[in-house]
């Protein structure tokens, strides 16, 4: 921006003109967005681990989804585990099973 010869002032119409000043102007709002942003990511991986870890499966798979960040696939690994999360035996119930069965009578 550039300071108005008459007034003293700034101009405010120069914000416009010059996209620089735009751009400066703007670039802590974009940064507070970016940290927001990596915050629910990593509370989403963390809220994943969790449920893979009480499914009985490695909490590791939870990082899986940082394959989203792949550009034009990034999105297919994610949905692919979610669907097979979904339809897969999970070790926990496979184990409830063998305990609720009680002992085998001959």
């Amino acid at each position: 921006m550039k300071p108005d010869a008459t007034t003293g002032g700034y101009d405010p119409s120069a914000i416009a003109s010059d996209p620089t000043a735009m751009m400066h102007m703007m670039a802590p709002y974009m940064a507070a967005f970016a940290i927001v942003g990596l915050l629910i990511f990593a509370f989403f991986i963390f809220l994943w681990w969790k449920i893979f870890s009480k499914a009985g499966y490695s909490g590791a798979l939870s990082l899986v989804f940082l394959a989203g960040i792949i550009p034009f696939i990034g999105w297919i690994v994610p949905l692919v585990l979610i669907i097979w999360f979904a339809f897969a035996d999970w070790p926990v119930r496979k184990g409830l099973a063998a305990s609720n069965a009680g002992p085998i009578k001959t």
